[in-house]
């Protein structure tokens, strides 16, 4: 099948949808409950989708090898879940999620216990998944394709720009909260959020553990102008005690001229 825009815009949305249901049963399993996983209003995880419109661009032409396919599933998948926790982090002053407590991880950013799934599903994806999508949208026209694909770009791209001011909004917020040191900060965070929109509540349920990286962010902060004022200190303590020294150096400078000038006259009296 020619794999033309429309069926990746087809194969981002498919994947993103397959994410959020694989995110969510997870969730059920670990947790026993139902939580609408994803930063995004729609049901679905745009890093999935990402992922797997660049196993599918990259290595398809690895269908016969196997072994190669697994292992680069998993450097393609690492490294795009990585850059995206990295530039999210950056963007928003918060850490969507942190492998800090389990083993073999980078950074906390990713760990084994992802990156090998990754891999086995790199292969599901090309082996399985994507024959059967591309049978699927073969059943499609041209032209149809087109509208259907359109339709999703404008319906994702409102939805993005939605949670993108919903996000913005609370990282005002936590810059707000950022001011005070109580350790009561992160919980306060919490029911502020709560006590906003559908939108803030929907971010927060989906990531129960950003409170954690909000107090860690916070502690930075703290520990930032700790420096700074130890800095401070230290510097002030530095100029008092050139100060001083210059200051006793020219005391004793004038105590000796003082001491020659009365040995001078001393001197002038005796003869």
């Amino acid at each position: 099948m020619h794999l033309c825009f429309e069926i990746y815009v087809l194969l981002f949305i498919s994947y993103s949808i397959f994410g959020w249901i694989i995110e969510v049963i997870n969730e059920i399993i670990t947790c026993h409950r139902f939580v609408n996983r994803g930063f995004l209003i729609g049901p679905y995880c745009p890093i999935y989708g990402c992922g797997g419109v660049l196993i599918t661009i990259f290595l398809s032409k690895y269908y016969s090898h196997p072994i190669t396919l697994f292992i680069l599933a998993v450097v393609i998948c690492s490294v795009l879940e990585y850059l995206a926790s990295y530039l999210m982090e950056k963007l928003f002053n918060l850490r969507w999620w942190d492998y800090s407590n389990r083993k073999y991880n980078i950074n906390g950013r990713i760990c084994a216990e992802t990156m090998l799934p990754f891999g086995l599903l790199g292969l599901v994806m090309i082996y399985l998944i994507n024959p059967l999508l591309f049978k699927l949208y073969s059943l499609m026209s041209q032209p149809v394709l087109h509208k259907v694909s359109i339709i999703i770009i404008i319906v994702f791209t409102i939805d993005c720009l939605i949670t993108l001011f919903t996000l913005i909004s609370i990282k005002s917020d936590i810059k707000f909260y950022e001011k005070d040191n109580t350790a009561e900060i992160a919980s306060r965070i919490k029911d502020f959020l709560f006590s906003k929109n559908r939108l803030y509540r929907r971010v927060l349920s989906a990531y129960p553990n950003i409170k954690l990286i909000i107090k860690e962010n916070i502690n930075k902060v703290i520990s930032k102008e700790k420096y700074e004022q130890e800095k401070i200190r230290i510097d002030t303590e530095a100029k008092i005690a050139k100060l001083r020294l210059e200051n006793e150096y020219k005391i004793s400078k004038l105590r000796k001229k003082a001491e020659d000038r009365f040995k001078k006259i001393q001197k002038k009296h005796k003869n």
